[in-house]
């Protein structure tokens, strides 16, 4: 189950919220304070963190603001006693996902935990895919699908495609490309891009009659949206 941290400085709120959560469940940490908030947001391996705006030592927007600069993307509920547009339009500016008055019915903040976390999980599983169209290409399994009809790949078939599709709408030269799918093992000879790029049209584009990787005349290859 998720682990959420609680950052809140009046103990009953807090208490209440520990309760709540566990008996749904939950394992739960607890900052008094912005600055132990920051430190156990950024240290500790939470899925999700409930933060109150008004604390002691760094405020909850300053906490919410220090945690997104640092590049970490867990959900963040903010909580705040002012029913103020103000204060919700600069929680949401600093990063934070959602956003909740007080007094809140705890049912509505449970619901809410379940969308952020939710979201967070279909997010990781997307992440871990490269997709255009019906072709899917999952990092992960290195398993390539087409409909949902895998397509048998190569290591090199698999990861000149994984290159293409990383960097799609975007021209790749030749050198770039076996600069950054064969490494130096074919120095100078560019020729091998062109061979592995016909064999991914043989297994896709002539396979199921589409059109994915266009030739750039004097570039080298792109993989562009589909309109």
């Amino acid at each position: 189950m998720a682990k959420i941290l609680i950052v809140e400085d009046e103990n009953k709120i807090a208490r209440f919220l520990e309760l709540e959560l566990k008996y749904e469940g939950y394992e739960v940490e607890i900052a008094g304070d912005g600055r132990q908030g920051y430190q156990k947001a950024m240290q500790e391996d939470v899925d999700l963190v409930i933060l109150d705006v008004m604390l002691p030592g760094l405020s909850g927007l300053e906490v919410c603001r220090r945690v997104r600069q640092e590049g970490r993307q867990v959900p963040i509920i903010m909580l705040t006693a002012k029913d103020d547009v103000t204060d919700k339009v600069a929680g949401l500016d600093m990063g934070a996902d959602d956003y909740m008055t007080k007094p809140f019915a705890i049912e509505e903040l449970l619901a809410r935990i379940r969308v952020a976390l939710n979201r967070r999980v279909n997010a990781a599983v997307k992440s871990e895919t490269l997709q255009m169209g019906k072709l899917v290409l999952n990092l992960s399994s290195h398993m390539v699908t087409y409909d949902q009809e895998e397509v048998v790949l190569t290591k090199k078939e698999f990861q000149l495609l994984e290159y293409l599709l990383k960097n799609k709408n975007i021209a790749m030269t030749r050198e770039q490309l076996l600069n950054n799918v064969w490494d130096y093992e074919y120095l100078g000879d560019t020729n091998v891009v062109d061979v592995y790029v016909r064999y991914l049209r043989q297994k896709i584009d002539d396979k199921y009659g589409i059109h994915m990787i266009s030739t750039v005349r004097g570039v080298g290859y792109i993989i562009k949206d589909e309109k």
